[in-house]
C-alpha cells in the first residue's frame, strides 16, 4: 500500500545505489519498488530508473533521478537518534567512511549530498532538561564534528571529559 505521504530525495542518477546504502547502514529501512522510466524523458532514458520508494528507518521515502538540476541541502536532513557512542560511531563512519563528508555539532553528509544529523539521546534529554545543564551541553556540541557522547554527559554533570 502506498503512504498517503512521504519525503521525495532527488537525486542526479544514483537514487537505487542511495537507497541501497540506505538499507544496508540502517535497520527497518528497506526498498520496496523500483520503477523505471517508461519513456525518454529530460533526465532518464525509457528503461532507466526514475523512481525508487523505499523507507529510512519506517520513514516512507522516494528516489527521484531528476538529473543534475537540483542538488541537495542541509535545508532537509534525517536526524538519527542514537542511544550510545558506538551506535553514533556506526553510523557516522558508515556516512562519512562511504564517501561522505563531516560538518560540525553532528551533521554530515552522504556521498550524494543528503545532510544527517546524528544525535546521541544524551544531547537531547540535555535539551529537554534546560537552564544550565542545557548550556553546558550545547556549548560541548558546538565545538565537536561527531558527537562524543561521553563529552556530552560530562558537560551535562558540570564536568569535563
Amino acid at each position: 500500500m502506498t503512504p498517503k505521504n512521504s519525503i521525495c530525495l532527488w537525486y542526479d542518477r544514483d537514487a537505487l545505489e542511495a537507497a541501497e546504502f540506505y538499507a544496508a547502514t540502517f535497520p527497518d529501512t528497506r526498498i520496496t519498488a523500483v520503477r523505471r522510466a517508461p519513456a525518454d524523458n529530460p533526465s532518464t532514458k525509457a528503461g532507466d530508473v526514475l523512481t525508487v520508494e523505499f523507507t529510512v528507518m519506517g520513514l516512507p521515502c522516494i528516489g527521484l533521478n531528476g538529473g543534475p538540476v537540483f542538488t541537495q541541502s542541509e535545508a532537509f536532513s534525517f536526524q538519527v537518534v542514537t542511544e550510545d557512542q558506538a551506535e553514533t560511531d556506526r553510523y557516522w563512519n558508515a556516512i562519512v567512511g562511504n564517501g561522505g563528508q563531516e560538518s560540525m555539532c553532528g551533521w554530515c553528509k552522504d556521498r550524494w549530498g543528503v545532510s544527517w544529523q546524528i544525535t546521541p539521546r544524551t544531547l537531547l534529554e540535555a535539551m529537554e532538561a534546560g537552564a544550565d545543564e542545557a548550556k553546558r551541553a550545547f556549548d560541548a556540541m558546538m565545538t565537536m564534528r561527531k558527537i562524543d557522547v561521553a563529552a556530552i554527559d560530562a558537560a551535562r554533570r558540570g564536568q569535563t571529559a
